[in-house]
């Protein structure tokens, strides 16, 4: 009953914050889907490490149409933000709903697998083009900051972040970005980096009312404190690209 409470609680909510995008958008474009709500509420709490809340938004993201697929891959993608611990603990959590949904005779469609990859550059430069297409940006400048202090730590990124992670098609771009975004404002504290990934979001096809809604799922299933922290930083990003 408890359970069914908490489930009943963040239908509710995303389901409101559809029907207030809705209203401002009574086109219907520019407004984020029931399930990219559920990516990011999900990764929210996964991150965050909340897992008496994330039980429901496993079932209200498989409820939306999310695949069992595209529900592991976002978990699993995160711990490159957050870490295996939190990322562990999330695709344990979503185990237990799963075996409680199947106890119940709900069979959750499996979805799409991620597809092999053909390409014979070394992941480093599949990386580095992937990033490219994400920033927008060329990555044969000289390195600088981190990536000149740590420079094994800019190879683990291009290789395994935007090679391994990023080349699987299960989650899309964009996809991968909620994710992202959704990490870095719930553990807070990495403002430059969700400055960097919310500018990615515009530059794959994100919109400013896009971003603003996540704002909003933000609020509604992390608290406050973290959506404020969020929006000073989209406020910024946005103000930048005026």
């Amino acid at each position: 009953m408890k359970r069914m409470k908490s489930l009943i609680g963040i239908v509710i909510v995303l389901s409101a914050v559809s029907m207030l995008n809705a209203q401002n958008n009574p086109d219907g474009n520019e407004i984020l889907s029931s399930k990219e709500q559920s990516i990011i509420a999900i990764t929210a709490l996964t991150a965050k490490g909340d897992l008496s809340k994330l039980k429901p938004a496993l079932h209200a993201g498989l409820e939306s149409g999310l695949t069992v697929n595209q529900i592991k891959e976002s978990i699993v993608h995160l711990y490159a933000y957050a870490g295996f611990p939190r990322s562990l603990r999330g695709l344990q959590t979503f185990m237990t709903v799963l075996d409680e949904r199947k106890a119940n005779g709900i069979n959750d469609v499996l979805g799409a697998e991620a597809s092999a990859i053909n390409d014979e550059r070394t992941k480093y430069e599949r990386g580095k083009a992937n990033l490219e297409k994400l920033t927008g940006l060329s990555q044969t400048v000289a390195k600088t900051g981190y990536a000149a202090f740590a420079p094994e730590i800019e190879i683990f990124l291009k290789e395994h972040l935007f090679a391994d992670l990023f080349e699987r098609d299960v989650l899309t771009y964009a996809e991968r970005e909620l994710v992202t975004v959704s990490v870095l404002s719930s553990i807070g504290g990495v403002e430059p980096m969700l400055r960097s990934h919310l500018s990615i979001c515009l530059n794959i096809g994100l919109t400013s009312n896009q971003l603003q809604q996540f704002v909003g799922v933000i609020k509604s299933t992390i608290g406050k404190k973290e959506a404020k922290a969020a929006q000073n930083v989209l406020d910024e990003v946005l103000k930048s690209k005026k």
